[in-house]
């Protein structure tokens, strides 16, 4: 189980510098929700949150990786971002983490709450689903 990953308490405290997600691109259309998003911190720390083939919710400390192209299925593209729910909460300190767990998979979603709201990470499906 990929759902028991790293600890998210660590980001109690930290305050959010940039957010960086990754996303299929095929042709023009662009995936409305991120494969990947890296939340990176004041010290530079660096958290990865994904969805796990095996529907669990991955929070792991990891660099950043480059896109890449896939031929015909299209390019996996790595870019700061501000069209995710955690762009409004950049410069903003993480008061909590919150992690929900399922019997047989493990983490399935986290909830890291700021200064002005939660954001919800959720593994729907083997799929990377964000909220406010």
């Amino acid at each position: 189980m990929h759902g028991a990953g790293g600890d998210p308490s660590g980001l109690v405290g930290a305050r959010l510098q940039r957010v960086v997600a990754s996303r299929h691109v095929l042709g023009d259309l662009v995936d409305a929700e991120p494969i990947d998003v890296w939340l990176i911190d004041d010290a530079g720390a660096c958290t990865h949150i994904t969805s796990g083939s095996d529907w669990c919710l991955i929070v792991e400390a990891s660099a950043l990786f480059e896109g890449y192209d896939m031929g015909t299925w299209g390019r996996v593209e790595v870019h700061e971002r501000s069209d995710t729910p955690f762009a409004p909460h950049v410069g903003e300190r993480v008061l909590s983490v919150e992690q929900v767990w399922a019997p047989m998979t493990g983490r399935v979603a986290l909830v890291i709450a700021f200064e002005s709201g939660p954001v919800c990470c959720e593994s729907q499906a083997g799929e990377l689903r964000l909220r406010t």
